[in-house]
């Protein structure tokens, strides 16, 4: 009987040291899955912060032709650089009463250009 319990004490040797190295690629795994979620995060945060800006910016327009109504003409800009957003660029047009401020920017590293507009009747 002794030959036995020893023998299947030979098949256990470095099952411990397995089940370590199993559970530290599990462990390793869920680490990469949190840093992943919180870049992800980081990047929509981001970008959220972008539109934010935008917004203001095209709000901000539509206040200051609110301020001087009675000349709308001189108001009109095309691609007029905004160093606030990256690549950010406002164009504001008029067509009788009516005012469109639109203002694009580029997030760093992608090729999408993206698009704030809004359109405002000025009445004066």
């Amino acid at each position: 009987m002794p030959m036995r319990h020893e023998h299947s004490l030979d098949k256990q040797r470095g099952i411990v040291l397995l089940e370590g190295m199993i559970a530290i690629l599990i462990f390793s795994f869920g680490i990469l899955g949190i840093v992943g979620l919180q870049a992800a995060s980081i990047r929509h945060t981001t970008d959220a912060k972008y539109r934010v800006d935008a917004s203001f910016l095209a709000n901000q327009s539509i206040g200051m032709i609110w301020a001087d109504r009675t000349n709308l003409a001189s108001h009109v800009v095309t691609n007029e650089v905004i160093s606030s957003l990256p690549n950010g660029k406002r164009t504001i047009t008029v067509a009788g009463t009516q005012v469109t401020v639109t203002i694009t920017w580029q997030v760093p590293g992608e090729s999408v250009v993206r698009s704030y507009s809004t359109i405002a009747q000025i009445n004066g």
